[in-house]
């Protein structure tokens, strides 16, 4: 179907909405934001004198946002007002502690006065989420499926990621570094060559993100100490994002398994990710693992086999 181009403009012109409309769309809903932050926090929250009965603000007034945050007054209103102003990432901070913005909230002022937003936190109130996530990964058993945090620590593991991928008590500390030095993983993973590029490229993009931290750098250190093969994939500067990963496993009670491994991030929690396992459709891999689980199959787990 032709679409007839309306009076005026040339046939075949297509009028797509332009970065001036995108603009100041970001730039009104960055003073209705604004303005709806400075109405919620009283002068009793921000250590002011209330004005009694007088003041008619339900909330602060922009010069009192402004003197707090240690910016002219005149430029905070034309901040509120939606203008094209310069702004650095110090002085929307300043506003966002001034405002008693919380994490998801100081990102999104950034994404609206147009800057890259910093790195996700985790707000004080969501740290505890653990007994949560433990129901998640118990439910998909039978199976595996575990949690790593943003340096690759091992958090939690549900039963099957025990029986399948090794992961025991005594033994696994660091995901990344359980990797490349566990012999008993290595011998299992009949994948490990082709997923080892994957594993060490996703780290150089997480590892790039915090090029200063020490968490990060303390990791880096260990695992190249301890492994030729990491350090001669890590010089080779390839990154990947996390995704998808296909893995082939050789368990000694019921043979080759193939599943693919998903890494998901739950937003309330960036500082972990939430590793899960899906049987694929080869080597009747779910009926396996659904063995496995089961009464019969733990209690051949409880006997020491091969590999």
């Amino acid at each position: 179907m032709v679409v007839a181009a309306p009076p005026g403009r040339p046939r075949g012109e297509i009028r797509v909405p332009g970065t001036d409309v995108v603009k100041s769309q970001r730039l009104r809903e960055l003073r209705e934001f604004l303005m709806s932050r400075r109405a919620r926090v009283t002068p009793a929250e921000a250590g002011l004198p209330d004005g009694g009965p007088r003041r008619r603000t339900p909330g602060l007034r922009r010069e009192e946002v402004a003197v707090l945050a240690g910016v002219g007054a005149s430029w905070y209103q034309w901040l509120e007002q939606g203008r094209d102003i310069s702004v650095s990432p110090q002085v929307l901070d300043a506003v966002a502690r001034v405002l008693r913005l919380s994490n998801a909230e100081r990102r999104h002022l950034y994404v609206l006065a147009g800057l890259n937003p910093p790195a996700p936190e985790v707000a004080p109130e969501r740290r505890d989420m653990c007994e949560g996530l433990r129901r998640l990964i118990d439910t998909w058993m039978p199976y595996p499926a575990h949690i790593m945090d943003m340096y690759y620590n091992c958090v939690l593991y549900n039963d099957a990621a025990a029986v399948v991928l090794g992961m025991r008590a005594d033994r696994t500390r660091n995901c990344l570094i359980d990797f490349f030095t566990d012999p008993l993983y290595r011998s299992r993973s009949r994948s490990w060559e082709r997923n080892a590029r994957s594993v060490v490229a996703q780290f150089r993009a997480a590892y790039a993100a915090r090029p200063d931290d020490e968490g990060y750098r303390a990791v880096l250190e260990q695992v190249s100490e301890a492994s030729e093969e990491f350090t001669a994939l890590w010089n080779e500067r390839d990154v990947e994002e996390p995704g998808q990963v296909r893995k082939e496993l050789v368990h000694p009670l019921v043979g080759l398994l193939c599943v693919e491994s998903t890494a998901l991030q739950v937003p309330a929690r960036p500082d972990l990710t939430i590793v899960l396992h899906t049987p694929l459709e080869e080597a009747n891999t779910a009926a396996k693992l659904e063995w496995l689980a089961s009464p019969q199959g733990r209690r051949g787990a409880m006997y020491p086999v091969a590999g």
